[in-house]
């Protein structure tokens, strides 16, 4: 019953910028932290961004995108945005979505129990 989908993936250029949507149906994603992965090709999924239930929803990013990335949620239309800005070709990767029943942010996927199927981005010249 629970689905989450992700659309917004595309190509665009080294240094342009993308937003990413994670739309839910069947769960109420003010309720749970959502947490954006990236994987790579010939790479192992990784978490990126994540944003938490908590009032203004508290945010976390790893590294390579932190000051790139960010999260946020529209509560109205139950969705989670992936805002990338200053992409760059190490960001081409498929980017998924995923929620489940803990709350706050953790970033082994182990730890998420829905996720979307993904949406591609392409960062090339």
């Amino acid at each position: 019953q629970v689905q989450l989908v992700e659309s917004g993936g595309g190509l665009v250029q080294p240094g342009g910028s993308l937003r990413l949507a994670c739309t839910a149906s069947g769960l109420t994603l003010d309720d749970h932290s959502v947490q954006w992965f990236r994987q790579a090709p010939g790479q192992r999924r990784r978490a990126i961004s994540c944003i938490d239930p908590s009032p203004g929803g508290i945010s976390a990013s790893v590294d390579s995108v932190r000051g790139r990335f960010t999260v946020s949620r529209d509560s109205a239309k139950n969705i989670v945005y992936l805002q990338m800005d200053n992409l760059k070709a190490e960001d081409t990767a498929d980017y998924y979505c995923a929620t489940g029943k803990i709350s706050a942010c953790f970033d082994d996927e182990d730890d998420y129990d829905y996720w979307g199927r993904g949406t591609r981005v392409t960062v090339s010249s």
